[in-house]
């Protein structure tokens, strides 16, 4: 199956959708990431996110931090046991592997990689390379410019889990190797409303072209900004509100602190 093949729609003329990233889990729910519980951050995270009513959410990625089997049942089950009602998407991070992140894709958890609706369309991608940087595969970029040519809204927003542009931080050495091929891509379809983004671990916003680019902080530590040395800070987790229509994109961060 292509990865754009399974498509989630919905007959509204504007969508709410929540974004939430880089929860870092262990195999128990006792572990901890640079001292912060990443579990208990990410149930917290889930419980504010089902009170926001979203029609679906997106997991940004870096589901693991040790990599474990273990940790992605473990996802699966707080996201099972969390009062959030609607589909869960997702796209894959550096620490990630497709296969196991497929192996939790039921029920509640989906595959699918387009939503789409009056408002346009929403293309989730895959950023994952071979090093912690990423990569989309020449195909990959093949298969997103026709779905943006093919797309009769004229209107599309995109998920990856790298960023594509600098943020003059620690992370730029493992940033979207070819960010440039597809910010132009994007651009120049002439069907791009937004790209949002993990991988950072704080919020940012930037512009490239008439493209903005939205990164969403993490539901375990945050990595502070301006600094190419690794510093962390527990700031608490947070998540991304984006209301879409074929209009406008309303979008807002909404941190839950310590």
């Amino acid at each position: 199956m292509a990865w754009f093949d399974l498509e989630l729609q919905f007959d509204t003329a504007q969508i709410r959708i929540g974004h939430f990233t880089d929860c870092h889990l262990f195999a128990t729910p006792s572990g901890e990431y640079f001292a912060v519980n990443t579990a208990a951050n990410l149930k917290r995270t889930l419980a504010a996110m089902a009170k926001d009513h979203f029609d679906c959410v997106v997991f940004g990625g870096d589901l693991t931090q040790d990599h474990s089997a273990a940790s992605y049942h473990e996802f699966a089950r707080i996201v099972r046991e969390s009062e959030l009602q609607c589909p869960v998407l997702w796209v894959p991070g550096n620490h990630d592997e497709l296969a196991l992140l497929e192996e939790i894709s039921i029920g509640q958890i989906v595959r699918h990689k387009r939503i789409s609706g009056p408002f346009g369309q929403v293309l989730l991608l895959n950023s994952k390379g071979e090093t912690p940087a990423g990569w989309c595969a020449k195909s990959h970029l093949a298969a997103l410019k026709d779905m943006l040519h093919n797309n009769i809204n004229n209107n599309t927003i995109v998920f990856t889990h790298h960023h594509p542009r600098p943020i003059d931080g620690y992370l730029d050495k493992h940033m979207l190797e070819n960010g440039p091929a597809l910010l132009n891509l994007l651009v120049d379809s002439g069907q791009a409303s937004g790209l949002f983004h993990g991988h950072v671990h704080n919020e940012y916003q930037q512009q490239f072209r008439t493209l903005p680019i939205y990164a969403t902080p993490a539901t375990s530590i945050q990595f502070d900004k301006h600094t190419k040395d690794w510093c962390q800070s527990d700031l608490g987790p947070a998540y991304r509100v984006i209301a879409f229509s074929k209009s406008a994109i309303t979008t807002e961060v909404k941190w839950l602190g310590k």
